[in-house]
């Protein structure tokens, strides 16, 4: 089976190293980024299983950077992640075809499961604690 490929996008460049380092250790190719314009080339550059994306980043937001993936990659999943998200940034991100929406600090085992099965059945989960 194929490694899964996941990009994942945060404005905090050491939560982004660390969490790349724990998914290569699990047998994940992760790839780190911190804004929505570096995720987006990435993404022109690379094919990606899945992106995991913080919803508030400065610049280009985790919802606009989620509407412009879905415009170019309809049928990437995405998982969003927030440590300070809204109800509403919830039901937006799920409407506009977020697979998961997961709270910081994020536990790397959810995230690893979400992945995999993320890559695999595709299912929509909401997974607020």
């Amino acid at each position: 089976m194929d490694r899964p490929r996941v990009l994942f996008v945060d404005d905090e460049g050491e939560l982004v190293s660390a969490v790349v380092e724990r998914l290569d250790i699990r047998d994940i190719d992760a790839y780190g980024a911190t804004n929505g314009v570096e995720a987006l080339q990435r993404l022109d550059a690379q094919e990606f299983s899945l992106v995991v994306l913080d919803v508030r980043m400065p610049g280009l937001g985790g919802l606009d950077t989620l509407r412009r993936i879905k415009q170019m990659h309809p049928d990437l999943q995405v998982v969003l992640l927030s440590g300070h998200g809204s109800t509403e940034d919830v039901e937006e991100g799920l409407r506009l075809g977020a697979l998961a929406y997961l709270q910081k600090p994020v536990d790397i085992e959810q995230l690893v499961d979400l992945i995999h099965s993320g890559t695999s059945e595709g299912g929509r989960k909401d997974n607020r604690e």
